[in-house]
């Protein structure tokens, strides 16, 4: 672990596992209660000589990091290969979202607006100071782990907050190796800690503490809410992005083949363990069949495979657990009156390793379990409406709201859809995420923005400013 500049260890440590193999690959260090209290310790001392320092002197530490990244990059992303079994190009991506939020974020702490508000009767002068929050505890999620890391390490670094954050258990070994990099950058000890454990219990108290001004974290709904709770021993900010159930609308009179692909290239990308994979989707009883025909003959062109290899590729899910979880669903469904397009099962029990097949479900129903929650894995279930059908109530049926997709040609009616559907995001007709646009939910997906100027804003103080200068 990384802790107050320092590498440390415990006395005990936990296993990682390829979901590739189903091999253990690694033990990392489990915290202790005394190493939990030198970061904040450190991480609060740290904040006094970091928040004070100008972005001009920050700045090259923080590119500094972000070109020794680059010069390790593909033994770190060898280690998120080998702990999460994404493909390469997965794999690519996720860590170089964590490179381009570096650097975005400096750029726009360069940019941040601190207004002068006019005084009415002309004798103040009045303006507003941004200024770094303080010390932030973030915890991160297992699906995308450079990119969860960069999401919370850009804002904190650009804005002069310091943090300490704990990856998830699942999938540490990347970010540890990330962090050995922050002090060969520079970075003065104490600025970012980032450890590593499996006992609640035992990191409560980076919760409970009163010296974090923020929580921040990107999770299920369930353990936001039971975080969040344990954090209110005092004032804090909260940032949390949290589960979704993102539906699909495809109306009767979109580009079909398009639609197809672009909704079945995001389902099974990453697995389908995406925060915002489409979860329900919606298509119009006169356009289902070829729907289906389109999403099929998409989804036949995936291979099952990890690492380098040809081919529009899908791992594994992150555990055994999650799989039995995928194949409960579509049993449930097919139980009641769901039909197999493709997939359904493990491709072969023989192959190591925690693979399911991609699978598309024809005729749901929204009642159904994998349409009531968050399937965080590789099925496509497609559900038909009709022009009887509130096709816009259908899609906010549910207590999330992190993403939403409109397939349509006409323009009145993918606006509407986009004006009326209760989500943090609404893609009309191409799926579209950037550093640049922010990212957050609505209802139970949670509060705050990842990326864009609006996270950065999270991270910093609005103070107002009066000064007399007339009579």
């Amino acid at each position: 672990m990384l802790i107050n500049g320092e590498q440390a260890q415990t006395g005990n440590t936990f296993s990682v596992t390829n979901p590739a193999t189903a091999e253990v690959i690694a033990n990392v260090p489990e915290i202790d209660a005394e190493s939990v209290q030198l970061a904040l310790t450190s991480a609060n001392s740290a904040f006094t000589t970091w928040s004070r320092m100008p972005l001009s002197q920050r700045q090259p530490i923080i590119e500094r990091y972000a070109e020794l990244l680059e010069e390790n990059r593909e033994e770190i992303i060898d280690l998120l290969i080998a702990e999460t079994g994404k493909p390469y190009d997965n794999a690519e991506y996720d860590f170089g979202m964590l490179t381009t939020c570096l650097k975005f974020f400096c750029e726009e702490a360069a940019r941040i607006d601190q207004q002068v508000i006019p005084d009415p009767d002309g004798r103040f002068l009045n303006y507003t100071l941004r200024q770094p929050l303080g010390v932030v505890v973030g915890y991160l999620a297992w699906n995308f782990p450079l990119l969860n890391l960069g999401y919370k390490l850009g804002p904190v670094l650009a804005s002069g907050c310091t943090a300490i954050i704990k990856p998830s258990q699942l999938t540490p070994l990347s970010t540890l190796r990330c962090a050995e990099l922050l002090t060969d950058a520079g970075l003065p000890p104490g600025v970012v800690n980032i450890i590593t454990g499996t006992d609640y219990d035992v990191t409560g108290p980076l919760l409970e503490s009163e010296i974090p001004a923020m929580f921040t974290m990107i999770g299920s709904t369930r353990a936001g809410i039971g975080a969040m709770r344990s954090a209110c021993t005092n004032v804090k900010h909260f940032s949390v992005e949290l589960g979704g159930n993102a539906p699909v609308l495809v109306y009767d009179d979109a580009d079909i083949i398009a639609a197809a692909h672009s909704i079945v290239d995001l389902k099974f990308a990453n697995s389908g363990q995406v925060c915002v994979s489409p979860n329900r989707c919606f298509v119009h009883e006169s356009v289902y069949e070829d729907f289906i025909t389109a999403a099929r003959e998409r989804a036949a062109g995936i291979v099952l495979g990890a690492g380098r290899g040809e081919g529009r590729r899908m791992g594994p899910v992150l555990t055994e657990k999650a799989r039995d979880r995928m194949l409960s669903l579509v049993d449930d469904a097919r139980q009641k009156g769901a039909k197999v397009v493709c997939g359904g099962k493990i491709p072969d029990p023989q192959v190591p390793g925690f693979y399911i097949e991609p699978t598309i479900l024809r005729d749901v129903d929204p009642s159904m379990e994998l349409s009531c929650d968050e399937i965080f894995g590789p099925i496509l279930p497609i559900i038909p409406f009709t022009d009887n059908d509130d096709e816009i109530a259908l899609a906010n049926n549910t207590e999330y709201g992190l993403a939403a997709y409109v397939y349509t040609q006409n323009l009145t009616r993918g606006l509407r859809a986009a004006s009326e559907i209760e989500s943090g995001s609404v893609c009309v007709n191409e799926v579209h995420y950037a550093v640049h646009l922010p990212h957050g939910g609505l209802k139970q997906s949670g509060v705050g923005k990842d990326c864009s100027r609006y996270s950065l804003q999270e991270y910093l103080t609005l103070k107002r400013v009066s000064v007399l200068v007339g009579n």
